[in-house]
């Protein structure tokens, strides 16, 4: 016990050492914990009980899906049904076949060749998540489109491993029983959220600590459930997230179980680096490198025509593709699987596992340029537009003529700017990426975009030369960056507003030409200093304040329920 906590402790800290040496040169943090866990295990052989970490860091997975269920509106998923089940089992069945094929020209088995386009087929819901969560794009019409696919791919890769595992003993029957067990354990899992949960967490919410209890109860009782009866722990709780996300005291929940799921997630990626097998990489040379090509290149290629087919634009097509390009921790349970049952040898083991590590650390990197490679690489991918004759995004929803102020974000942030603008009798345009908010304001019968600003077309529309002032709530560093000097460049009076949550950048965006860099968490206590000054002395003033207060908020949970 000792050697384990010991083992965790010098997990924690070298991860902590990596990540903020990646903070402080810009890079991802995902691939530094990686590193980390290399140099722990396969260089200076510190950790040597690398089974056991990957084992609790599945705990990570577990609550990082969790969070998910809590914060997702399953509703909002029906828009991009089609293309996340139709559009996702084509990308998976498609990539499958490649893998598979391209196994067998290097001469591996046909069993071998079986596990890897197994591989090939899926991407990492943990790793995209996270990224999707970090980018705050998990709203956002691509972050469901992704969403919905990885739930598919969850679904279809526990189906996989069943069918490998009744290969090995003989038979389907098992398969066809776990489908049916899985399908009651969803009825039983509705009936509990309706009829159980919602009086035991009313009576649990009188106390934080143990409604928090409670929560992570609810969670690894759904998991343990899930894992015992032959599925993933990801998608038990999962299932509880869900179910938990429609009580009031969701919130609470997520606030208090984040902290927990990033404490695990910095495990699950250092385990991932302390499992590499340096030695194997030489023989494994070439299949790696034609691997990893089909996962950061053809994979994403792939899913940007199968969402163009699908009726989308090329930008939320290639940020779709762009995220999807790494292969899912879940080939590490399959690797495992097909290792244990003599389905593949040690070297193919060990060529999932690097490959698992390389894809991950490449696609973080992808992410993190995403805006970058859209602007570099966007304009190729124009005819793909043509695939389909049907446009699922929505369109412009505001007249010819130009505005005096453009808004750009109407969440949080954004929601009072407008409120405060419409008050100066402003004529202001409202520019947002989420579907919602553009719908609200269109039955609102407010002038708005839909779309990415980072989008030169989008750009186009706004005829920046005869706007006056722009605003940017979008706290993208990079867009903000391209904004400034897209206005600048059309109409050098105009004003530029942007947001910023880092000190440097925010410095950065004065240099690049920013007239004013709203930074959010300093607003905030700005605001109470002055609410404090004018309230001194004065409760009927206080009260008043309070009521009003009141009333905003219950009208911004109406328009924007997801940020209660």
């Amino acid at each position: 016990m000792q050697n384990l906590l010991f083992e965790i402790g010098i997990i924690i800290i070298v991860a902590t050492i990596g990540g903020y040496l990646a903070k402080l040169f810009r890079q991802p943090l995902i691939p530094a914990y990686i590193l980390m866990g290399v140099l722990l295990g396969p260089v200076l052989g510190v950790i040597k009980d690398s089974q056991t970490m990957l084992l609790l860091s599945e705990i990570g997975i577990a609550f990082l899906l969790f969070l998910v269920g809590l914060e997702l509106d399953i509703r909002k998923l029906k828009e991009v049904g089609t293309v996340a089940t139709v559009g996702g089992a084509l990308q998976a069945a498609v990539m499958f076949l490649l893998g598979y094929s391209a196994a067998l020209l290097l001469d591996l088995p046909g069993m071998t060749a079986l596990y890897l386009g197994l591989v090939m087929a899926f991407s990492s819901t943990m790793v995209v998540v996270k990224q999707l969560g970090d980018s705050r794009e998990l709203d956002t019409l691509h972050g469901r489109i992704i969403i919905g696919i990885l739930l598919l791919q969850d679904l279809l890769a526990i189906l996989a491993l069943s069918l490998l595992q009744a290969v090995g003993r003989g038979g389907l029957l098992p398969v066809l029983g776990n489908l049916g067990l899985g399908a009651l354990l969803i009825v039983a899992s509705y009936f509990l959220g309706k009829a159980v949960f919602p009086p035991l967490f009313r009576n649990a919410a009188k106390s934080l600590e143990l409604l928090f209890l409670l929560a992570v109860s609810v969670c690894l009782f759904f998991a343990l459930v899930f894992a015992q009866l032959g599925f993933s722990i990801a998608i038990g709780a999962f299932v509880a997230g869900i179910i938990l996300g429609n009580l009031p005291y969701n919130v609470e929940i997520v606030s208090r179980v984040r902290p927990l799921k990033d404490f695990f997630t910095v495990l699950f990626f250092t385990s991932i680096g302390l499992l590499v097998s340096i030695s194997s990489l030489k023989s494994t040379l070439l299949p790696l490198i034609i691997f990893f090509l089909l996962t950061l290149v053809v994979s994403p290629l792939l899913t940007v025509a199968v969402c163009a087919v699908f009726g989308y634009k090329r930008r939320t097509s290639f940020l779709t593709g762009l995220y999807l390009s790494q292969v899912s921790e879940f080939a590490l349970i399959l690797a495992a699987a097909g290792y244990a049952a003599g389905h593949i040898g040690p070297d193919i083991f060990s060529l999932v596992l690097v490959l698992t590590v390389t894809t991950i650390a490449g696609s973080s990197y992808l992410a993190k340029y995403a805006e970058r490679l859209y602007a570099l690489a966007g304009p190729l991918f124009a005819p793909l537009e043509r695939l389909s004759s049907v446009s699922r995004e929505l369109e412009s929803a505001a007249p010819a003529a130009a505005h005096d102020v453009v808004l750009i974000g109407h969440d949080r942030t954004g929601y009072s700017i407008f409120r405060s603008l419409r008050r100066l009798k402003r004529d202001v345009l409202v520019v947002d990426f989420n579907p919602d908010v553009v719908r609200n304001l269109i039955d609102q019968g407010i002038p708005c975009l839909y779309g990415d600003i980072a989008n030169s077309e989008v750009l186009e529309k706004l005829k920046l030369g005869q706007v006056k002032l722009v605003i940017s709530t979008v706290p993208s560093f990079q867009t903000n960056k391209f904004l400034i000097k897209q206005v600048k460049s059309e109409h050098r009076g105009a004003r530029v507003i942007v947001t910023s949550y880092q000190l440097d950048e925010a410095l950065e965006l004065y240099d690049a030409g920013a007239d004013y860099v709203i930074i959010p968490h300093f607003l905030g206590g700005e605001h109470v200093s002055l609410l404090l000054e004018e309230f001194t002395g004065s409760l009927d003033r206080l009260i008043a304040r309070k009521l009003d207060h009141i009333n905003e908020l219950r009208l911004r949970k109406e328009l924007h329920p997801k940020h209660t």
